[in-house]
């Protein structure tokens, strides 16, 4: 049984019983929130109704999954659903309300990015180069002095001879980082050098960025910052998990949920996995498929899944592709360089300006509490997942990146 209630001005529908006013049918225009009760980031405490069967789905592998909607929705819900005017909220967030809020969507975004290294530098030139219509200006931020001078310099001396008008950089101090729509976490403690060729480089690099990224969510948590909170440091995926956990830890260490919503953080991980996929494809005529059909998900790191195509999906392929894509940046690194160009560009630079612009990427988002990469975009409504009729064997292999993304402390 479908109800329907008025809140504050908005359209609210339940499957169950709310102590508000309930109302006979939906009104034919405006957002409607399909209101639902779960431990705050236990899950998505707020998302995009796209597919009549996320009404009753459980969160999880079967949010990337093509399924039928449940028996017996009124056809007025349903046809709100198609028409894009349907958002889920979770009631038992204690700041319910802030979620009921139309999303923020602004034209043109202020992108604020730390740390001048490797990767953020060749993340930043992607963007002053290609971004001038989704960005509006971006401040950087480094704790080397001549780091940021270099970069300011150098970036703003970039100019097509028509005078077309790029996105301006300019220095920021660290207290400035938050006061933007974006802002990009490049920062790391530990990069392996070179003569590093083996294991999880990636992994490697968690206990001390971890506690560096949360820091940063900490100062995010304590100036209220609305904007997105993007993870491009290595490990991508759990330095994600930990943002969004430690944003929310009172000083007192108990969790208040007063920090960043689940929806305000993204890791830019996986766009450069899906185009090594594609490089190595495009090398063996076996993995040709992928090129047109195949799909990839989950983390920038060992527990990738890539399914060399969805229609006729080959285990065996797809874990041979997996394999070398894993291992791609190990290839680099036993040529003697460190592998952060295409990182930069196709994870960062590429996917985020796909994100800006609503259109579908590959970033990780937050599902059933976890990280998990996979195809999205971003609608006026939040964050919509692909969904796709996936293989038994491949949301199996799905499921069990999941459990391990979740046994990650």
């Amino acid at each position: 049984m479908y109800h329907y209630y008025t809140y504050d001005g908005r359209t609210l529908c339940s499957a169950g019983a709310l102590p508000y006013p309930e109302i006979s049918a939906l009104p034919e225009t405006g957002e409607v929130l399909w209101v639902f009760h779960r431990p705050p980031l236990s899950g998505r405490d707020t998302f995009p109704v796209t597919d009549p069967a996320q009404l009753t789905e459980r969160e999880g592998v079967a949010s990337l999954c093509a399924a039928p909607g449940p028996e017996g929705l009124p056809r007025e819900l349903t046809n709100a659903i198609r028409a894009g005017r349907v958002r889920a909220v979770n009631l038992a967030h204690p700041r319910f309300e802030e979620l009921m809020a139309p999303l923020p969507r602004p034209e043109k975004v202020r992108l604020n990015l730390l740390a001048l290294g490797d990767v953020g530098s060749t993340l930043l030139l992607g963007l002053r180069l290609m971004g001038g219509d989704v960005i509006s200006s971006m401040g950087i931020c480094d704790v080397r002095e001549n780091a940021a001078l270099r970069w300011e310099f150098e970036l703003n001396q970039i100019q097509p001879p028509s005078g077309a008008a790029l996105p301006p950089v300019e220095i920021i101090s660290p207290e400035q980082l938050f006061d933007g729509d974006v802002f990009l976490f490049c920062a790391s403690r530990m990069v392996p050098d070179t003569s590093v060729t083996g294991g999880d480089v990636r992994m490697a690099q968690y206990g001390l960025n971890r506690e560096l990224a949360a820091s940063y969510a900490r100062m995010a948590r304590d100036r209220g910052y609305q904007g997105l909170f993007c993870v491009v440091s290595d490990p991508v995926d759990p330095l994600c998990r930990a943002v969004l956990t430690e944003s929310n830890r009172a000083p007192s260490g108990e969790m208040d949920y007063q920090g960043l919503f689940s929806h305000q953080v993204r890791g830019f991980g996986l766009g450069v996995m899906n185009a090594r996929a594609a490089y190595y494809a495009r090398k063996d005529p076996r993995f040709a498929s992928f090129l047109t059909e195949g799909r990839s998900f989950g983390p920038h790191g060992e527990d990738l899944v890539i399914a060399n195509s969805i229609d006729r999906y080959d285990d065996g392929l797809s874990r041979l592709l997996t394999e070398r894509t894993v291992h791609a940046n190990l290839q680099m690194r036993e040529m003697g360089f460190k592998p952060y160009v295409a990182p930069a560009l196709s994870s960062g630079a590429l996917s985020l300006l796909l994100c800006l612009r609503s259109q579908w990427h590959c970033s990780s988002t937050y599902l059933d509490g976890v990280f998990m990469g996979a195809r999205n975009r971003v609608l006026p409504t939040g964050t919509e997942l692909e969904r796709l009729p996936l293989p038994q064997a491949l949301r199996d292999r799905l499921q069990t990146t999941m459990d391990r993304l979740r046994a990650i402390d």
